[in-house]
């Protein structure tokens, strides 16, 4: 286990692993450093200009919420929407009409189907089996889906490369259909009700440790079939499937993750013990399910709650646009004459789906080199999807020109809060931002106190 925890310490394993993972990213013009204030960062390699793609990062692990996924039918491993536009708004409205959808809007769903028109069950049901076309929905193909090979019925897939991707890093051990590798399906089942009861944070642990034990079984065959004449121990490869995840995690979940408003600071050793003990039951459900006797370090709590830290402090949100919204306009913005003629059809599902009709897959991800960039109230940097970028990888895009050798940057918050709020909702990630506009901001917040304490 302290071979494990010290993983992250290891600057010169950090670095070789960040030039590997950019150069399978293609963005040579990114450097991933350390200096001796703020730990590691991204500094621009070349020089960017306005506008310009910095970074398009693949997901480590992700996952889509649990309340997203009756609204959103998506690859369960790039997040892109699959089936059809009628299969999406055809589900939306099956799921609405039973009431479970629009949970992850704000609102409940009850007011928001009372407040629309309904339709015909079977109406909605042609809909969602492709017995019902819906005019123009040929110019936004989507996949069919593919189900899990594994059969759980509960992930599917935009293509075989992505189901196999996918079972091969994670999901073969945390399938709960017949062909999982998990030891116990019962137990697997256990864990996802406990996350989904709980926090889906726990979904994103769980596919941490079952990425890196796979990824560690794949390392020992490979030592094995090589015949290597080098005897590697266990720990070595174990160290080495471990390094990805090592290389993000700072500080454990109870103690990194921000009191809420709720809770009164007196009280805050009992939430902070009540978090562990929440992360404690956690991880037993996820042993049952998954427990490997080779990497027993990973199912240590510290472990655990190191992982879930990482990503509580270094998650970005998953955010993927809906076909469906892109559709309806594309059927307001038609000639009148085919518009009115197209609406007489459409019209009736968009008053059905309400206001939820352009809802976009929700969910959290952690990126390897995005989680790199540092903090500043202006940034030059933004998370960004553009029209072309349909699946759940992190955009990058450049704010402002970058030079060459400046550290790239993004906000972590809405920058344009006043001073006092950014530094409260920065505190949570645990420093004082000192950034060009912070700085500014307290020398005039310390001129204003001035003045009025003179007497």
């Amino acid at each position: 286990m302290a071979s494990l925890c010290d993983m992250n310490d290891n600057t010169a394993a950090e670095e070789e692993y960040f030039n590997q993972l950019i150069s399978s990213r293609r963005c040579h013009g990114l450097l991933v450093k350390h200096n001796g204030t703020f730990g590691k960062g991204v500094y621009a390699n070349s020089e960017f200009q306005e506008d310009e793609l910095i970074l398009k990062d693949e997901i480590l692990v992700g996952i889509q919420h649990s309340s997203n996924k009756v609204d959103c039918l998506v690859c369960s491993f790039c997040f892109r929407f699959i089936g059809s536009v009628e299969k999406q708004i055809g589900r939306k409205l099956y799921f609405k009409n039973m009431g479970l959808s629009g949970c992850c809007g704000g609102g409940g769903s009850e007011s928001s189907t009372s407040n629309h028109n309904s339709l015909p069950q079977g109406v909605v049901s042609s809909l969602m089996n492709g017995e019902m076309a819906l005019p123009h929905t040929d110019k936004f193909p989507l996949p069919s889906p593919l189900s899990c090979p594994g059969g759980c019925q509960e992930a599917f897939y935009c293509s075989g490369s992505c189901a196999e991707a996918d079972w091969e890093s994670s999901h073969s051990l945390l399938c709960t259909g017949e062909r999982s590798e998990s030891i116990s399906r019962e137990a697997r089942g256990e864990f996802i009700k406990h996350s989904n009861e709980t926090n889906d944070i726990f979904l994103l642990a769980a596919k941490a440790i079952a990425f890196t034990i796979l990824r560690y079984r794949k390392l020992k065959a490979e030592h094995v079939n090589k015949q290597a004449k080098q005897s590697v121990s266990k720990q070595s490869l174990l160290l080495e499937a471990w390094k990805p995840v090592s290389v993000g995690y700072k500080r454990r979940w109870w103690d990194c993750i921000a009191l809420p408003d709720d809770v009164d600071p007196s009280d805050e050793g009992a939430f902070r013990t009540q978090i562990k003990d929440l992360a404690c039951t956690s991880l037993e459900l996820l042993k049952t399910a998954i427990f490997d006797k080779e990497c027993e370090a990973l199912f240590s709590l510290d472990i655990y709650g190191n992982i879930i830290g990482m990503f509580e402090l270094n998650n970005l949100d998953l955010v993927v646009a809906s076909p469906v919204e892109d559709y309806f306009l594309y059927i307001d913005d038609l000639p009148d004459a085919e518009k009115d003629k197209a609406e007489e059809i459409t019209r009736p599902f968009l008053d059905a789906l309400g206001d939820e009709y352009s809802d976009c897959c929700q969910g959290t991800a952690f990126f390897p080199l995005q989680s790199c960039m540092n903090h500043s109230c202006c940034p030059n940097a933004k998370a960004f999807k553009r029209e072309e970028d349909r699946d759940g990888q992190a955009v990058i895009i450049a704010l402002r020109r970058i030079s060459k050798n400046e550290e790239v940057t993004i906000s972590y918050i809405d920058e344009e809060l006043p001073y006092e709020e950014r530094q409260a909702l920065l505190a949570d990630y645990g420093f004082t931002c000192k950034c060009p506009k912070c700085l500014e901001d307290s020398s005039v917040a310390c001129i204003i106190t001035s003045m009025f304490l003179k007497p």
